[in-house]
């Protein structure tokens, strides 16, 4: 019995399928596609153990087609070339239907990898599924996204995690010979995180380290069992959440010192450079703005580095910018200023934009007024004029408001001079 428990009751049809309800249920939008066998190429996008392989292999299996699997984590551009040529041959003069290409992590494929699925998708020799934990806008070429459908899962929610424990009570030939009762689930809920995988490898363990043929699961016994047998980081769990929310909230407090064992603490949980440099990034403009404009550049470069190196040194780079984020003067005002606006947005609707501000491209636009009595800064005294820049029904609504540290008390200056009163709250 090495196979693991999820892998043993790994769902084979649409119908034994469990969650992703807006995919896969009665009217979902895969749920026609499936049954018809009319497959467009798909990225598969969401969190770990939410049944993004299992979709695929059931994609295959209902629409009868020849499945080919590759992993990013272990395939080259020459194992990419070998597949589609055999994709092209078994979905040549016959069959009709193309082979799927499932690709398991896509966005850890390099762009020359990416690059070289492109003329299979475009010309149809396999329809491409891809499966990755990662925004596909930000991991996925444009020429084949472009190409492909995005599909988001969601996970599991605590129903259909009862009803996964339940189905592996009665289908798994070695849960079945056991007695097994399930008096409390919330811890098994909770460290699942919404994780099918997790939650079944968690059970698992839990029913193999109790003798006897009988077993009553408690919050207790579960949590006696899985603080033996896990690691105090996981990235995909509860504590992930945790951990990059204290690494940026030690950030946000200017503790160099948190931020950086926080950091430490991801990277020795194998964390994702990527997830790590991205969140530094979000800080720079988020908790440290125009306080200090140079860090964003600082996380952006940071950023470029660790994609391009990877570990192990790119903890170096991380604690670099970790640490100079966190010395670094903090303002949220242009976070709040974007706020404000959006919110105003939302309440107002689309305002009618001044007729000075308006573009005039046409005779007739010129004619209807457009731009008319716009006045060019540049042609003035300091290269300024007022003018009003707002619909007519937000003029004089404040939503920059510079915040208190040198470098915005500057622009606070500078802004009081210009408007005459207009930002001297």
């Amino acid at each position: 019995m090495n196979e693991p428990l999820a892998e043993r009751i790994r769902p084979k049809t649409l119908d034994d399928y469990i969650s992703q309800h807006h995919l896969i249920g009665k009217d979902g939008s895969l749920t026609n596609q499936i049954k018809r066998g009319i497959i467009p190429s798909l990225i598969l996008w969401g969190p770990p153990g939410t049944g993004k392989t299992t979709l695929a292999n059931i994609i295959a299996n209902e629409s009868q087609r020849p499945f080919y699997v590759l992993s990013a984590i272990n395939s080259g551009v020459k194992d990419i070339r070998e597949v589609i040529d055999k994709a092209k041959q078994s979905g040549g003069l016959f069959t009709s239907k193309n082979p799927i290409l499932f690709i398991d992590e896509i966005h850890r494929f390099s762009k020359s990898q990416q690059d070289s699925l492109l003329a299979a998708v475009e010309k149809g020799w396999v329809t491409l599924v891809g499966a990755t934990t990662e925004n596909p806008s930000f991991e996925v070429i444009p020429a084949l996204l472009s190409r492909c459908q995005v599909y988001v899962l969601n996970p599991f929610g605590k129903d259909d995690l009862e009803n996964l424990l339940k189905r592996a009570i009665q289908q798994d030939k070695y849960l079945k010979t056991k007695n097994i009762e399930l008096k409390e689930t919330e811890a098994l809920m909770r460290l699942s995180g919404g994780d099918g995988r997790k939650l079944l490898n968690i059970f698992e363990l839990v029913v193999n380290s109790e003798a006897g043929d009988s077993v009553q699961i408690t919050d207790e016994l579960v949590m006696s069992k899985v603080q033996k047998n896990t690691v105090l980081y996981d990235k995909t769990g509860e504590q992930h959440y945790d951990i990059i929310s204290a690494f940026i909230k030690s950030i946000r407090g200017s503790d160099p010192n948190g931020a950086v064992y926080w950091l430490a603490r991801m990277i020795e949980g194998g964390e994702d450079v990527k997830f790590i440099a991205r969140r530094l990034l979000i800080s720079a403009s988020e908790d440290i703005g125009l306080a200090n404009p140079t860090a964003l550049v600082i996380a952006n470069n940071a950023f470029q580095a660790v994609t391009t190196i990877g570990y192990p040194e790119a903890s170096i780079i991380l604690s670099q910018c970790a640490v100079y984020l966190a010395t670094s003067p903090k303002s949220n005002a242009s976070y709040m200023a974007i706020k404000k606006a959006q919110q105003k947005v939302r309440e107002t609707g689309d305002l009618s934009v001044p007729l000075p501000l308006r573009n005039a491209p046409t005779k007739l636009m010129k004619d209807l007024g457009y731009g008319a009595e716009y006045r060019y800064a540049h042609d003035y005294e300091n290269n300024f004029v007022e003018a009003e820049f707002l619909p007519e029904e937000l003029s004089g609504t404040p939503f920059y408001e510079p915040g208190n540290n040198s470098r915005e008390n500057a622009i606070k200056e500078f802004l009081k001079n210009r408007w005459k009163g207009k930002y001297d709250h």
